[in-house]
């Protein structure tokens, strides 16, 4: 499998979310917050989950089963976006605890749990890795 423009496009979007996640979360912890670093992170944040979704809509899954080009592992996709809308209704709700609780949800979902399953041994970016690191 080569690197496409959406794959290059996907990956980079998640890296940087997974970069820009822990700044807007540690931005509203303890007793020193920092409210306009707080947003612009989560903003950009969110910008990049957006990015990383919907540019997985132009990638074709080849392992496990198959719905025409979608794996499994899109399912995620309408997952992330819904659960960033609920993010916001909670904001707009002024209901902080949902909106926080939902964040790092999403944060630990999407970029911690399938991002560490892009990393089998199976996957394109964990063959690449481990393939490079001489241990596949």
């Amino acid at each position: 499998m080569q690197i496409t423009p959406a794959i290059a496009i996907h990956l980079a979007a998640a890296l940087a979310a997974v970069a820009l996640g822990p700044v807007a979360l540690w931005a509203r912890k303890g007793t020193q917050q920092r409210p306009r670093l707080h947003r612009a992170a989560g903003y950009a944040w969110v910008t990049t989950m957006v990015a990383t979704a919907v540019s997985a809509l132009f990638i074709s899954s080849e392992v496990g089963p198959r719905w025409g080009s979608f794996g499994p592992i899109h399912l995620l996709i309408p997952v992330t976006l819904g659960m960033l809308v609920v993010a916001f209704v909670y904001l707009a709700r002024r209901n902080i605890k949902g909106h926080r609780i939902t964040m790092q949800s999403i944060y630990i979902g999407a970029c911690v749990v399938a991002g560490g399953f892009t990393l089998l041994p199976d996957r394109f970016l964990g063959n690449a890795l481990w393939s490079g690191l001489g241990l596949l």
